[in-house]
């Protein structure tokens, strides 16, 4: 028995020494591209004469539609001659995933500079692949927070739980620092209109103008912290062959049956052709980023540098309408407070999140359901999205604000006062508010929170309504075909998610949530 422990404290102490972080005194130097410089590409070209008209504004375009999300983000790749600079939470090893990697390589083979910034915690199963690219001269790829054991990640948990609890969930897709695309959506078939399984309802916005260097210098920030490691000090090195063998099969992903639609969808798309020749139809107003300070990921930034404070100073205190879209809604006791305060007040407080057919995360579901009956007490109207499946024969859900049929909510957007708008990654959750870094855009437009209003409107036959009945007990209301359905269960969830969130909810896991 004495060996048997002894072994087990070696192997523990050697786990431990084996999960040294490399040091960072080495990395290369990089910063966006300078706006002068910016200014002499195709895209600056192209936006100068617009842009001199609305000094000190953003030109905006929201973008719903999965598939042109996809075709725009490949065609501004294309379109590229400097610099790409990419973070992202998740990226896939699959059908769009693949295809956007091909097309950074593309890219960087005409002489752009790539840089690469995701998450490790959504990487599964590229490890090679990053490899392959960040060989590449022009293109480096550096890991938010990375996991040192490659194989199995989830070892990190146990040997560094308080660094690697905390993930990089911002999106951005910058080219030539003079167009910026940010949002909800990571990059993967399910965000794309791709995946015969999750689709996701998603919303990006794409921007130019002032709003697109500082996103840049928000980049350079993060691409400098101390969280960010690159992926040669951290990936295990791929065998030659293998990387010669990524190399032929990137040449023939194109030609799959699977990635025909998006190649279609690319080859067919006018976006750039409309984008260069000012027919792209943006909308001018005042926008500022917001996002976390990067010391987050590290738990090391002050709380005044928290993304959630500049939400509040927005949101403020709203006159008459705060409408809310979240597809993980858990608010704190500090949260539930704020949303009964101003319903209390007469203000419209609306919400929308997935219902739990449609969530994606059981185990946040759990920590909503808790705090449903204290907002429907205060007057706080909740809204919980059915899966498509309750919503194709409708045909309702198309051209909404919200964007196109999917089967999970994934959008992160609120309208205050019917006048100003957040679009972003931040979920109102105890995750976002306290671990992950996030990242969004403030908007003055009362044509967009007129939309997101909008689509609250459209929401009871994409939705159920969540009331109390006389007893106080949750009904969920249904409407189809001008007939009310009530169900005094969570509707079409399984017996088995309802065991899994009864579950989740006995545990003291919110602050994880």
């Amino acid at each position: 028995m004495a060996i048997k422990a002894m072994t087990a404290v070696f192997f523990l102490l050697a786990l431990l020494q084996g999960c040294a972080l490399p040091p960072l005194n080495d990395r290369t130097q990089s910063t966006a591209l300078a706006p002068e410089q910016a200014r002499v590409t195709t895209l600056g070209k192209a936006l100068s004469g617009r842009l001199a008209q609305n000094r000190g504004k953003a030109g905006i375009y929201p973008m719903q539609d999965p598939k042109q999300a996809f075709a725009s983000r490949v065609a501004l790749a294309r379109t590229a001659e400097q610099t790409i600079d990419i973070q992202s939470y998740l990226w896939h090893n699959d059908t769009t995933g693949t295809l956007m990697l091909n097309e950074l390589f593309a890219a960087a083979e005409r002489g752009v500079r790539v840089r690469l910034l995701l998450d490790d915690n959504g990487i599964t199963g590229l490890d090679n692949q990053l490899n392959r690219l960040d060989r590449h001269p022009n293109i480096e790829v550096r890991l938010f927070n990375p996991f040192v054991i490659r194989n199995p990640k989830w070892l990190g948990y146990i040997t560094d739980f308080s660094r690697v609890n905390r993930r990089m969930h911002n999106k951005a897709f910058t080219v030539d620092n003079m167009v910026t695309i940010s949002g909800g959506r990571n990059i993967g078939d399910e965000y794309f209109g791709a995946s015969h399984a999750q689709l996701f309802t998603d919303l990006d916005v794409l921007c130019v103008g002032a709003v697109v260097d500082a996103v840049s210098r928000d980049f350079d920030a993060y691409w400098t912290s101390d969280s960010a490691y690159p992926a040669s000090k951290i990936l295990l090195p791929s065998e030659p062959a293998v990387l010669d063998e990524l190399d032929r099969e990137q040449l023939t992903v194109e030609q799959e049956e699977r990635a025909a639609v998006y190649v279609k969808q690319v080859r067919e798309s006018v976006f750039v052709q409309d984008f260069l020749r000012g027919k792209l139809p943006l909308q001018w107003t005042q926008v500022r980023m917001v996002s976390d300070d990067p010391a987050k990921g590290l738990d090391e930034a002050s709380r005044e540098d928290y993304l959630v404070s500049e939400l509040r100073d927005f949101i403020a205190e709203p006159r008459f309408s705060l409408s809310v879209v979240s597809p993980y809604f858990v608010p704190t006791e500090r949260g539930v407070a704020f949303f009964s305060r101003l319903a209390k007040a007469g203000v419209n407080v609306q919400i929308l999140t997935n219902s739990l057919e449609a969530t994606d995360v059981a185990a946040v579901h759990s920590g909503y359901a808790k705090t449903r009956v204290e907002l429907l007490k205060a007057g706080v109207k909740l809204f919980e999205l059915k899966s498509s499946s309750g919503v194709q024969k409708t045909g309702t859900r198309r051209n909404l604000m919200l964007g196109t049929s999917g089967s999970s909510l994934h959008t992160k957007t609120f309208s205050v006062d019917s006048s100003r708008v957040f679009v972003g990654s931040f979920n109102f959750d105890p995750r976002s508010v306290n671990l992950n870094t996030e990242m969004g855009f403030l908007i003055q437009s009362e044509s967009l929170a007129t939309q997101i209003d909008l689509a609250f409107q459209a929401l009871p036959v994409m939705a159920y309504e969540v009331r109390l009945d006389e007893n106080d007990a949750l009904v969920w209301i249904e409407r189809q075909g001008g007939k009310e359905i009530v169900h005094n269960l969570e509707p079409k969830a399984t017996l088995w998610r309802k065991a899994v969130v009864f579950f989740y909810s006995l545990l003291p896991i919110n602050d994880l949530l």
